[in-house]
């Protein structure tokens, strides 16, 4: 049995409390605990990146041992190609999807919105809705598609606050999707706030009431609050293994409903040989050839190493399940703001903790050089849009918790 293992079966089915976590799951990350004591660092960003296994190591050495033992014979079932294939299953497993090929993997999640950007067909811009408050990037790839001609982008802004916090009204995205509409960007969880979108079911039900498809990003929310994709409906989600997932930069993915698989309509001109039908073939057909099923997706050679780099922290979250991980992190969250209140600190907190992600809010009106003066002092956040990001990880502890406030207190 792997270390995993044992410590899944020690852990049993309870709900997780610190002494368990504390015995059987932080020794799986002795090295990166161990960092933190050499560092004198307490860590509340997982939410921006998230510690590794001391296994993922492991994994990364199998994979350049394969490739130094079979060399071109590495690409195979049994080396990267089966690795690349249990990502896209353990990725699936997360997302609800009964199918692997229904996630195609990428190198980043606005790779994922780029594909299907690119995979609307018809003259003209697009028409595409999305919030004023969609992650940088994404933010980005719509800008310069707006700025190149090749979409219209409407954008809903916040209309509510719950205390300082801006609140994105479900309703008013729900009532700016209208005929005409080929598009709709929205996040499961705000990355500023954390707010986890509401009716985001209803949302979905009214692009496609209107012929829209529509695409979610879940990049905040999986692996640190369930997420089913064949129970929303949604057409596309894009995310990554960065942060809750503990996969590192470059573990992204797009998934497709399968529904547009099996209808075989949609076609991205984001592309590349292994995405062709008979991959290592190498034909040369008049026309092109597509792959079945989400392999049609595929582009140019991927990166198995990133494969490798995720497998760790995926089978993590798969043995220790997102409902209990969920669970843990409120009660973490919970203490924390306790003990940020307890210092006369103005933490925000909301009216329901299960309409929030994985991270506290403190309002600062210098979030950015608080953040840098914290980090300085043995604290690491990061801040956002006025506010600084607190995020307990697993391995948190409420010493951890205790100090954190005391640190923040005394800036």
């Amino acid at each position: 049995m792997t270390d995993l293992e044992v410590a899944k079966a020690a852990i049993g089915d309870q709900p997780l409390a610190q002494q368990t976590i504390e015995k059987h799951l932080a020794p799986l990350f002795s090295k990166a605990l161990k960092a933190d004591r050499l560092e004198k660092r307490i860590y509340l960003a997982t939410h921006s990146l998230g510690r590794p296994l001391d296994q993922t190591a492991h994994d990364l050495a199998r994979a350049i041992e394969l490739w130094t033992r079979k060399m071109d014979d590495c690409w195979s079932d049994e080396a990267w190609l089966g690795e690349i294939e249990h990502f896209r299953s353990a990725v699936g497993a997360l997302l609800g999807l009964r199918r692997s090929d229904a996630v195609v993997p990428k190198s980043s999640a606005g790779q994922g919105l780029r594909a299907v950007l690119n995979a609307f067909p018809q003259p003209g811009p697009l028409n595409v809705v999305t919030t004023d408050a969609e992650f940088d990037s994404v933010d980005f790839i719509l800008k310069v598609y707006e700025s190149a001609g090749r979409a219209k982008i409407t954008r809903v802004p916040s209309t509510k606050k719950e205390g300082p916090v801006p609140i994105h009204d479900p309703q008013a995205i729900i009532d700016r999707i209208r005929p005409g509409a080929h598009l709709v960007v929205v996040s499961a969880v705000f990355f500023t706030t954390g707010q986890v979108l509401p009716d985001l079911k209803v949302i979905v039900e009214k692009a496609h009431r209107v012929g829209a498809r529509i695409l979610v990003d879940v990049y905040h929310a999986v692996g640190v609050i369930p997420v089913d994709m064949t129970e929303l409906d949604a057409d596309f989600m894009i995310g990554g293994c960065y942060k809750y997932l503990r996969g590192g930069p470059g573990a992204c993915y797009l998934a497709i409903n399968p529904r547009i698989l099996d209808s075989g309509e949609v076609k991205t001109t984001d592309t590349g040989w292994f995405a062709k039908k008979g991959l290592f073939e190498y034909s040369r057909d008049p026309k092109p050839e597509f792959a079945e099923g989400g392999n049609a997706w595929l582009e140019s050679t991927p990166s198995a190493f990133t494969a490798y780099q995720a497998r760790a922290g995926l089978d993590l979250t798969q043995a220790v399940s997102v409902d209990r991980i969920r669970a843990y992190q409120l009660q973490l969250l919970s203490t924390l703001r306790q003990e940020l209140k307890a210092k006369d600190l103005p933490v925000f907190e909301p009216q329901n903790p299960d309409d929030f992600g994985a991270f506290a809010l403190l309002p600062h009106p210098n979030a950015e050089e608080a953040a840098k003066a914290l980090k300085r002092k043995g604290l690491t956040v990061d801040s956002r849009g006025g506010f600084l990001r607190l995020g307990p990880d697993l391995l948190t502890t409420g010493t951890d918790l205790y100090t954190a406030a005391e640190i923040v207190a005394r800036r």
